[in-house]
């Protein structure tokens, strides 16, 4: 009987000190609203990143607490793992971008959860500067505007060959990606770079005088 006792004594939860868990809350918060901002200012996402940058904060913050909490108790550790096991997630990340920002926000709150905050904060600082410069060297060293540019007409067929002729005036490249045709519906989806802002203005005035034609750019990247 005291063996067992002894044995389940080496899973029961530790004592907390109240100040280095205040410190890690701090840490993570301070940590995850820098990565909220590098996501909102860098992020090539097409959805709403601000709103998705104060979800980065939640995560890295109930992850650190949970961390915290479960880090020294099998027992704890065990029933976190039945209760995510019934526990089912489904809205879809819908861009890659989003999942790594996601897992660097779970990245911090395991980091400082596990009162891990030197190679923690070393990796983040790491993390941080590199997502930084790739975008600014991305951004520097090229001033083309490569885009998806997308053309619906609900009441007749497109003319590809009018629309070709007009973008060529202004489009440094151009490739054909997709030809839809539904009843008295056509959709045309084209690969465009331009060299400047300015031909792109150009273009879409161009584009605007062809008649009911409806279109859209995408960042490509």
């Amino acid at each position: 009987m005291n063996e067992l006792n002894n044995l389940l004594s080496q899973f029961g939860t530790d004592n907390i000190s109240i100040l280095d868990f205040l410190i890690n809350l701090m840490l993570t918060l301070l940590s995850a609203y820098l990565l909220s901002l590098i996501y909102a200012r860098f992020g090539a996402s097409l959805s709403n990143r601000n709103k998705l940058a104060q979800t980065i904060i939640l995560l890295s913050l109930t992850t650190m607490i949970i961390i915290t909490i479960v880090k020294s108790s099998l027992a704890l550790s065990l029933g976190l793992v039945g209760a995510l096991s019934i526990v089912r997630f489904r809205t879809a990340v819908k861009e890659p971008e989003e999942l790594a920002y996601f897992f660097i926000a779970i990245s911090i709150g395991l980091g400082f959860g596990a009162d891990q905050k030197e190679v923690t904060l070393i990796g983040i600082v790491f993390v941080f500067l590199f997502i930084i410069l790739t975008r600014k060297m991305n951004r520097d060293n090229s001033s083309q505007q490569n885009l998806i540019l997308t053309l619906t007409n609900a009441k007749a067929k497109i003319d590809e060959t009018i629309i070709l002729n007009t973008l060529k005036e202004y489009c440094s490249e151009i490739n054909l990606k997709r030809i839809d045709e539904s009843g008295e519906i056509s959709e045309l989806a084209l690969n465009v770079q331009y060299n400047s802002i300015e031909d792109l203005v150009k273009s879409k005035d161009a584009l605007s005088k062809l008649g009911n034609i409806d279109f859209s750019f995408i960042e490509r990247h």
